[in-house]
């Protein structure tokens, strides 16, 4: 019978697969497998020391740490005694580690490691429901009120395995299995709602709009606190395959040639920054690499778009394509361990161009769509049919329209129980027919095809009347090697200008080959060569955008966005309200006529 809570799926896989590898994770340089049966054990145990610390059912678990084992450990212990799982990224701020955890009413917290351990330790008065902290790396040493990871597993030992077995028995599909906290892009964050039966309606869909097979190996390497991740790693749960966690952002080219997944899930900002790496390895070669590199992504490109339109490859095209591979494509391929069969991409609209060229190299990475709000998922690309620049069709279960005024709304089990403490909210998103307003505008193909044009709040929209979408504006933007990030700005305006920030290793080459002798961001920003190269760039782009859309100034920062300085959410999507307020003053002489901005020659008022 399928499973219907996280405990009942845990259960079946634990016991079905007992032998066959679950995860994999590095430890002193090396990689270690463990099997379900090992998993079941050491989870089961994390639980039964849950309910040794008085945790009850649906009290509120949060966890403090990066991807990792022990946060999969930590949130399926809670689950399996009817605790609900509140992540909590590990780039968050002691301020925000103490609304989260007093919002949820979190009465246990695990902390990765000491860094982690002085933000709560900060806001350690100002958490009234918070009962335990358990350190999951180093040594609790003089603080009292925290435990090490051992003295916590030994608690288990006090909780018979009977008694966990009625906890887990007594969890209900409709009971909460986790708030997951919006990043969001403005705002305080809220708290999503998700069910037990939220987790498996939407797993089970998604599974089966994956080519994911027994034999397959998945790595992991986004942040768990995001939904997007734990469907992923709930996916492997389902099917199962095994995970590997990978050790962290800087490591995972490594980590790439080590594991060689058979297939991984991404946010489009990654996608984009490797893209420019290869594209940079090209140029900075010799005259004949780079000819052969542009050869072979020419062909490629062909083939893919011929596949798209569904029309057979001319044989002269297969042989060069064979050629193309051998001496190009597998290479790049290679990069991601030479293994993988597909990849996802979820979370912000991907760039066409991005992801026809990995396409062009034989990896097809399937774009899909989801918010917290539905659990992550509602729509993907299939395999078999993956139509670039669109979401691809809902899944099974998940239903989809468009609103009179453009906004695209799901209903099904994926979609949220509401948001925590917050009826009204939960009113002005979720309708009285049980339709989930998502913010975003979009198109239906007649065969179910979702394309999403732009966002219903970023709308700018120019004192000559123009609707413009600034993401469609960015991505294209971003396509240029020295653009590491973008923020179109204009509402109210005669044109769009823009924000932007500069890739550092691209510019810094490009610096070094034209003799710009400085280190400093906000020399090279301001420099009168840096400024020309970026003009030409954005130049260029806007030829493929219409006249009203295009940047006709611009303002380089001497920086990039960052996550800590609150520029950024966790998945790396720009926080438009925060970016525009700090530097409003140079955006505003942008249109004042008094900032050194150089237009591009497509300089117009439309």
């Amino acid at each position: 019978m399928a499973a219907q809570t996280v405990p009942e799926l845990f259960d079946q896989t634990t016991h079905g697969y007992a032998g066959e590898c679950a995860y994999r994770f590095k430890r002193d340089g090396r990689w270690i497998d463990s099997t379900w049966g090992e998993q079941r054990g050491q989870v089961r145990t994390i639980s039964r020391a849950l309910l040794a610390l008085g945790v009850e059912h649906q009290d509120r678990v949060a966890i403090l740490a990066q991807t990792r084992l022990e946060w999969m450990q930590g949130d399926l212990g809670a689950a399996l005694c009817g605790g609900v799982t509140v992540g909590i990224y590990p780039s968050s701020l002691a301020a925000d580690c103490s609304y989260i955890l007093n919002h949820s009413d979190s009465v246990l917290i695990f902390v990765e490691d000491l860094d982690q351990l002085e933000k709560v330790r900060a806001v350690r008065k100002n958490l009234p429901h918070l009962r335990h902290v358990v350190l999951i790396d180093g040594s609790a040493g003089d603080f009292a009120d925290v435990m090490d990871w051992d003295e916590f597993l030994a608690a288990a030992e006090s909780v018979p395995e009977e008694t966990l077995d009625a906890r887990s028995a007594a969890v209900k599909p409709d009971e909460l299995a986790s708030l997951v906290y919006t990043s969001g892009t403005t705002g305080v964050p809220k708290g999503v709602m998700l069910t037990h039966g939220n987790i498996l309606c939407t797993i089970t869909s998604a599974s089966d709009c994956l080519a994911i097979e027994g034999e397959y190996l998945h790595l992991l390497f986004l942040p768990l606190a995001h939904v997007f991740a734990r469907l992923m790693a709930y996916c492997a749960l389902l099917r199962p395959v095994p995970t590997a966690f990978a050790e962290d952002l800087t490591k995972l080219p490594q980590n790439f040639k080590e594991v060689r997944p058979n297939f991984f899930a991404s946010v489009p900002r990654v996608y984009e920054k490797v893209h420019d790496k290869i594209l940079a390895s090209a140029e900075s070669g010799s005259g004949l690499k780079r000819s052969l590199f542009h050869w072979a992504i020419g062909v490629g490109t062909r083939v893919s778009r011929l596949k798209q339109g569904g029309e057979s490859i001319p044989l002269l095209l297969r042989w060069q394509r064979a050629l193309a591979d051998r001496l190009v494509l597998s290479k790049i391929r290679e990069a991601f361990g030479g293994r993988l069969r597909w990849a996802i991409s979820g979370a912000a609209p991907m760039n066409v161009t991005v992801a026809e060229f990995f396409d062009a190299c034989g990896i097809p990475i399937l774009e899909g769509i989801g918010m917290t709000e539905n659990s992550s998922f509602s729509n993907v690309n299939r395999l078999d049919s993956n139509r670039l620049g669109t979401v691809g069709p809902v899944g099974p279960g998940i239903e989809v329209r468009i609103a009179e005024d453009g906004e695209v709304l799901f209903r099904g089990g994926n979609v949220m129980a509401g948001y925590f403490k917050d009826p009204e909210a939960t009113r002005e998103t979720i309708d009285e027919d049980g339709w989930l307003h998502t913010g975003d505008i979009g198109e239906l193909s007649e065969d179910g095809y979702l394309k999403i044009t732009d966002r219903k709040k970023d709308l700018i929209v120019t004192a000559g009347g123009k609707n413009i979408a600034p993401q469609r504006i960015e991505r294209v933007m971003r396509t240029s090697r020295y653009i590491s990030q973008v923020v179109a700005y204009g509402d109210k305006k005669k044109f769009i200008s823009a924000l932007v920030t500069l890739d550092p290793e691209a510019i810094g080459e490009w610096a070094v080959q034209h003799g710009i002798g400085t280190d400093s961001g906000e020399q090279l920003a301001a420099h009168p060569q840096t400024r020309e190269l970026i003009a030409g760039e954005i130049e260029q782009r806007n030829r493929e955008l219409a006249s009203f859309e295009t940047i006709k100034a611009f303002h380089i920062l001497p920086r990039d966005f960052s996550i800590d300085d609150g520029e950024l959410t966790p998945t790396l999507k720009v926080r438009r309200k925060a970016i525009v307020e700090k530097h409003r003053d140079a955006l505003e002489q942008l249109y004042a006529g008094t900032a050194d901005a150089r237009r591009p020659a497509t300089a117009g008022t439309d």
